[in-house]
């Protein structure tokens, strides 16, 4: 049972309308239950920027049946680390081993056992959530909180594979303090620190979709990945970050840009291709940055 106000959603995939509604009946108390009647709207549902915390698969479908969807999902990076439980008639040992072999957590038999059904979802949306906060602690900033360097260089790289199968735009954004080491120089290094925190708590609460992503880049700098975005887009963002800022009327003497701490920003999109590589919008990004920042900083530019 979920502890919080924010139910784990779970996605029910079965072909068989009473199926669907017992096990509704069984987990809507306690979980968000989402349904599909095929493998083709289960890829849809989980493939989507709001994706379930576990699924529960019928491997018996019309089309494209639940083995197939468990491999589909174990080979994306984006859903391989959702948990699925398979849903079977099947008790043969080696229809269990194939389903292990495809990628799934667990089985549940037919006809359902409450008691069982309940235990074992339970069991792996907690492990899920377990897991989850331990690759958060990971993945995350020792100083700010934000994704830390770690985890950007991970997400460009999945953001980039998707952008390349879509044909979609990917956007970053190389955010920079202006004049910091004046900063620290004049205020000394707690606060410092404390303007680094403000700043990029202040970036992330920005940030709308679940697929963009608020890094500290290193330093002073953080970058702002925005997969699905044109390069209009993306200066909206920007703006939004640069006045935010400002906004924050955090005193910097010592600055010869504005009386306040103030952001550079550096701003390009590209439609990635196999030809290319992350590394090359990152020298873009970098680029426009430099320009902002000749240009009198407290501002951003485009590639």
């Amino acid at each position: 049972m979920e502890t919080n106000c924010i139910k784990s959603s779970i996605l029910i995939v079965d072909d068989e309308p009473y199926n669907l509604k017992i096990l509704n009946e069984l987990l809507r108390t306690d979980y968000s239950i989402r349904v599909a009647t095929n493998g083709e709207r289960a890829l849809e549902i989980v493939m989507s920027d709001n994706p379930p915390d576990l699924v529960l698969l019928d491997v018996i479908m019309p089309g494209i049946d639940g083995y197939e969807v468990c491999q589909r999902l174990k080979a994306d990076t984006n859903t391989h680390d959702i948990p699925v439980i398979f849903i079977t008639s099947k008790t043969d040992e080696r229809d269990e081993i194939r389903g292990f072999e495809t990628g799934a957590v667990d089985y549940v038999t037919k006809p359902f056992r409450p008691i069982v059904v309940q235990a074992r979802v339970r069991t792996h949306i907690d492990l899920k959530r377990k897991s989850k906060l331990l690759e958060n602690q990971s993945l995350r900033d020792g100083l700010t909180g934000v994704s830390n360097r770690r985890r950007f260089n991970e997400y460009i790289e999945i953001a980039w594979n998707c952008a390349c199968r879509d044909s979609s735009p990917l956007s970053i954004i190389i955010i920079d303090i202006d004049h910091f080491k004046l900063y620290n120089d004049t205020y000394g290094h707690q606060e410092g620190d404390s303007c680094l925190i403000t700043v990029a708590n202040t970036l992330e609460s920005l940030i709308r979709r679940k697929i963009d992503l608020l890094a500290r880049y290193g330093g002073e700098e953080f970058c702002c990945i925005l997969p699905k975005t044109e390069s209009d887009g993306a200066c909206n963002v920007a703006l939004q970050f640069q006045n935010k800022i400002i906004d924050l009327k955090i005193p910097h003497i010592a600055s010869s840009t504005h009386s306040c701490v103030s952001i550079s920003q550096g701003v390009a999109t590209v439609v990635p291709s196999q030809d290319s590589s992350p590394e090359e919008l990152i020298k873009m990004a970098d680029e426009a940055l430099y320009k902002a920042k000749n240009s009198g900083r407290n501002r951003f530019c485009t590639y």
